[in-house]
């Protein structure tokens, strides 16, 4: 069965053909390990991993590489500012090597919390500091550069288009600059590759133009090509990439190769707080750690994300992750009494639901649709391990963890009114039995009364 993708490049859906029939590779924009990950953030990289499992099932071999970006990143993706290592360094008043250490071992289990498969090759911008620097220097060998005095700039004006993803003009983007950083540069749209170091600059590099550091840009193009070649597959990023940092991959890779460095482009749309944009000053930058301080399992944001197509806005409220809550609780029930059930299915019924739910993964990663195919097979009055072991089967790419039963421990209030509910019940005190009852689902507890005893599950 085809696998069609939305192309940002050619704003289309194609049927996805790899470039080598065995092995799809990937490159994906990785962090900026300055600070920790919020949920926003952490979208993309579900989106990621959702493209991963995709390619997975439909049985590619997966070769993808991700960038760790711990140099280089200004405050402004337009080179404006001071580097986010840098003056996150001075924030906590460590070296900058210590806070890209500290950051990227918790995205990294920030990745695992959320049972999200990591890449094949995970490298770090300052690892390959000779690498970009062997670009740049192709890069000007073909006369796509120019040097000021402190910084060696892409010349945009060399290019046969500029803003092929976003398809903003040069003029436009005259038209709405603000006033310029550097005077001595000679477009707007032009960008920095190699920026010497001031003297107390902290993270700066030996190099035939002084002592430097690179671009942000540059990293992904020079360590792209070293994993995955001149060309490849597939590159992912959040929308937010789009109009200036995957532009500017784009013209370094003509600068330096002569071509556009992936056949297919996939950008996540952005994550909104209660309708609105994530900030600071509003104190809604949410972490993992924050929803797990309300007592959300990470498993449960995941499930979250399930709600919207990755090209669709999502809108976060805590209304909305209490629903993502209850859901995957319901789902992970309907597993186990598919597998406890006794009743046979037709093969055919199996093979209908399973081509249905590729069918829906395969268009685009439609995750709504095929969560709608999940629901009807948990749902099914026939109990039967057939349909318990398709779920299962599913979970390879929905990556919930169906069968692993989630442990509550509930508070020592909670288990102090169930003891006494417990012993009302042996006392055959139905009023008081009902009145425990009521208070429970009063504290945001469902109380279930079955032959093998109470169930009690957080609402």
């Amino acid at each position: 069965m085809d696998i069609k993708l939305y192309n940002t490049l050619t704003r289309e859906k194609e049927i996805f053909e790899p470039i080598d029939k065995k092995e799809v590779r990937i490159y994906s924009c990785g962090p900026t390990v300055y600070y920790y990950a919020h949920i926003g953030n952490l979208r993309a990289y579900l989106f990621m991993d959702n493209l991963r499992r995709v390619l997975r099932y439909n049985g590619y071999k997966l070769k993808h590489a991700m960038n760790i970006t711990d140099v280089g990143h200004l405050e402004s993706d337009a080179d404006e500012g001071e580097d986010k290592m840098a003056k996150a360094a001075r924030r906590e008043n460590k070296d900058p090597y210590q806070i890209a250490a500290f950051y990227t071992e918790k995205f990294m289990e920030d990745l695992d919390k959320l049972n999200i498969w990591k890449p094949e090759i995970i490298c770090k911008a300052t690892d390959h500091i000779k690498d970009m620097e062997e670009y740049v220097k192709t890069i000007i060998k073909n006369g796509y550069a120019y040097e000021t005095k402190n910084t060696i700039y892409f010349d945009t004006s060399k290019l046969d288009k500029y803003g092929v993803l976003s398809n903003i003009s040069a003029e436009e983007q005259k038209a709405g600059a603000r006033v310029e950083f550097d005077t001595e540069k000679r477009n707007v749209t032009d960008f920095a590759l190699w920026i010497k170091a001031p003297e107390n600059h902290i993270m700066k590099w030996d190099s035939f133009f002084g002592k430097c550091y690179p671009g942000w840009h540059i990293e992904c193009s020079a360590m792209s090509r070293k994993y995955l070649g001149d060309f490849f597959d597939i590159h992912t990023g959040g929308i937010d990439h789009i109009p200036i940092h995957h532009e500017n991959e784009i013209a370094q890779s003509k600068g330096c190769t002569g071509h556009i460095p992936a056949k297919t482009w996939m950008h996540c749309e952005f994550l909104l707080i209660n309708g609105g944009k994530m900030s600071k000053s509003l104190n809604n930058l949410y972490t993992l750690a924050d929803l797990a301080e309300r007592g959300y399992d990470p498993i449960v944001y995941r499930m979250f994300n399930f709600t919207s197509h990755y090209r669709n806005k999502i809108n976060f409220t805590w209304e909305a992750l209490d629903s993502a809550k209850v859901a995957l609780n319901r789902l992970k029930d309907a597993y186990q009494k598919h597998l406890n059930g006794t009743e046979n299915v037709e093969d055919s019924v199996i093979a209908d639901y399973k081509n249905r739910f590729l069918e829906a993964i395969n268009d685009d990663l439609n995750m709504p649709l095929a969560m709608s195919v999940v629901w009807d097979v948990a749902k099914n009055n026939v109990k039967s391990k057939k349909f318990a072991d398709l779920l299962l089967d599913f979970d390879q790419v929905l990556g919930l963890k169906l069968d692993e039963v989630s442990k509550v421990e509930l508070p020592d209030e909670i288990m102090s009114i169930i003891n006494d509910r417990k012993i009302a019940r042996e006392n055959k005190d139905w009023a008081e039995s009902d009145r425990l009852r009521d208070l429970l689902n009063e504290k945001g507890y469902n109380v279930k009364d079955t032959k093998d005893g109470m169930e009690v599950t957080e609402k």
